[in-house]
């Protein structure tokens, strides 16, 4: 009789997740590029890195997300692709759940007059 052992455990660090939350967000049609997290006392306690702040509780990944667009798109229908492409990669190349995805639209960028 064989008997099953375990080869150990698997971590994942923040800096994965922000990576993660970051591509799938710039790969959405519409956004142009992410935005600095605007800082606060509170986010000196929390992992965050540019355009992404993420945090976990109870086992669920919660993403704030902090965009700026591209000036021809509907804003609400790329912050809802946005939700839907962060959440599914999250969930699909970690194994995780989130809580919510929320969206910081800081800025419009148009093209500059030549």
């Amino acid at each position: 009789m064989s008997e099953y052992r375990s080869a150990g455990k698997t971590t994942i660090s923040h800096e994965v997740l922000l990576t993660i939350a970051r591509q799938a967000a710039l790969e959405v049609e519409g956004v142009q590029r992410m935005a600095p997290v605007k800082g606060t006392v509170r986010d000196l306690f929390d992992h965050r890195s540019d355009g992404v702040r993420i945090n976990i509780e109870d086992g669920l990944v919660f993403v704030d997300l902090f965009l700026v667009l591209k000036h021809d798109v509907n804003v609400r229908d790329v912050g809802r692709q946005v939700q839907t492409a962060v959440a599914r990669a999250i969930s699909e190349m970690t194994g995780l759940e989130t809580g919510h995805v929320n969206i910081h639209i800081e800025d419009i960028e148009y093209p500059s007059e030549a």
